[in-house]
């Protein structure tokens, strides 16, 4: 099959994977060009009876449960749809901050369904890209062509913006569907006005492309979301050291390392950790590079521009300043490497104490076996009656505790009397343990919150909405259960 683009939006419960679902998906598959390629797919997935979603997404979106339990299917039912439309070969999947928000939500959805958390979006040809670090490098390296927004006096790239700055319709802006089709229209924009740069970072996707640039140009351009809203979120690094499995170490240039070269590898590890105190002292300019997250890299030959070194803060006299001294200091490189190490064995303590609930446990217990691989394709392949001769049959832990979750989110109708008890055991846990600090809890009190601060009908219907929903799914108690309590 030719190589095609997938471009794809969700909307959530919530910003986190772990905890969120999805509750609509919409896409449109263009050719190279950005040509349509079919109809546009636009589903609803029903949410199950143990998730509340944020109440403050919802409000942005507008979908609520009931919409999604009316018009919606299961995630299993999706996940076919998916891989028999969606996830064909030679596609590359791309969206607007899709690598770090949606591919993640679809990777638990795929994990949450007995489905390889991460051949989506590899196997086959398939890849991913992602628009907002291709819109942050054009805006910062090459603007010519496009109308920029600013908000406060400040760049700004959200997506509802600069359609607006370039007359592109986007009417119905955190609609999945109409934030794809204004994707695609912003995209053929920049392709139109900068072609060189748009099929750069499309060939640089790939992360064996994105480590032989890297480690072939030592210094370049790196554009980031961590990286201040006024350099335009870019600066030029030095890669400082690179290891396959962790990624690359890279220093932001436009700071004079003096000032770090004396501390510890213990001090450059506090001096990286993020602190929002105003007298704090100054933060490393440090930052890792994931070969795998599509990062958005130039040759330093664009400073040769004086609009780049204006709109960036640097010039090729500073860079090169800069550089002499990290040159002269291979001991400082060292220590950052320590420093680097230190806090990841600090997280990697910290997860060791922390015994995540299996739906948040994707990355919390390595990758599946070819046995349990296999036993997971069987499950998929199970009529709902038969999924429970699986139980406990995997070697890991997580999917034996996924698979009744995954019957009764999926199959409610076919699940035994000791099943259907312990999934209403499970939902009191997990919407009312801890008391006035439950899950429940909390939502009613973020719903009470905004019932104070909503005047709009349309918006008060969502909240009705959300407060019904609640009721609906309030777990159940049997009769001995309520004389022994």
């Amino acid at each position: 099959m030719a190589q095609s683009f997938f471009w794809y939006d969700l909307e959530t419960t919530g910003i986190s994977p772990r905890t969120g679902r999805i509750m609509q998906f919409a896409g449109q598959r263009t050719d190279m060009a950005l040509n349509p390629v079919g109809q546009p797919v636009n589903i609803l997935v029903q949410l199950s009876e143990d998730i509340l979603p944020d109440p403050g997404a919802i409000m942005v979106t507008g979908i609520t449960p009931q919409q999604t339990l009316q018009d919606g299917v299961t995630e299993a039912e999706f996940m076919q749809i998916f891989y028999e439309q969606v996830a064909t070969p030679n596609t590359i999947f791309i969206g607007f901050n899709s690598v770090r928000f949606d591919d993640e939500f679809l990777r638990f959805l795929n994990y949450h369904n007995f489905y390889d958390a991460y051949e989506w979006a590899y196997k086959d040809g398939k890849s991913r890209w992602d628009m907002l670090d291709l819109v942050r490098m054009t805006r910062a390296l090459r603007p010519e062509g496009i109308n920029w927004p600013v908000v406060d006096g400040k760049p700004t790239c959200r997506l509802e913006l600069l359609t607006k700055e370039n007359g592109l319709d986007h009417e119905h802006a955190h609609d999945a569907l109409n934030d794809v089709m204004a994707s695609i229209a912003f995209a053929k924009l920049i392709r139109q006005k900068q072609p060189k740069l748009f099929g750069w970072l499309l060939a640089l996707r790939d992360k064996k492309a994105v480590k032989q640039f890297i480690e072939s140009n030592q210094t370049f351009v790196y554009t980031s979301g961590k990286y201040a809203a006024d350099t335009e979120k870019t600066a030029v690094v030095r890669l400082l050291h690179t290891d396959d499995s962790k990624g690359g170490i890279v220093y932001d240039l436009r700071h004079d390392p003096t000032d770090f070269l004396s501390l510890s590898a213990e001090e450059l590890a506090d001096r990286w950790r993020y602190t929002s105190e105003v007298d704090a002292p100054p933060r490393l300019p440090i930052k890792t590079i994931k070969y795998n997250r599509c990062p958005a890299l130039s040759p330093t030959g664009v400073l040769a521009d004086t609009g780049v070194q204006e709109r960036l803060q640097v010039t090729p006299e500073l860079v090169n300043k800069h550089l002499a001294v990290l040159s002269a200091n291979p001991d400082f490189i060292a220590n950052v490497v320590r420093a680097r190490d230190l806090l990841d064995d600090e997280r990697a303590e910290q997860c060791s104490k922390q015994t995540p609930d299996a739906d948040e446990a994707l990355y919390d217990g390595g990758f599946f076996d070819d046995n349990d691989k296999r036993l997971m394709s069987v499950v998929r392949a199970s009529e709902p009656v038969e999924i429970s001769q699986h139980a406990g049959s995997f070697h890991d832990p997580r999917l034996n505790e996924l698979l009744i979750r995954y019957k009764a989110r999926n199959f409610r109708s076919s699940l035994t009397d000791d099943e259907r008890a312990a999934w209403e055991v499970y939902r009191r846990e997990k919407l009312l343990g801890g008391g006035a600090d439950s899950v429940l809890a909390k939502y009613l009190q973020e719903l009470a919150k905004l019932s104070g601060t909503e005047a709009g009908a349309e918006k008060r219907f969502v909240l009705e909405e959300l407060q019904l929903y609640a009721e609906s799914i309030m777990p159940v108690f049997d009769e001995d259960e309520t004389e022994e309590s």
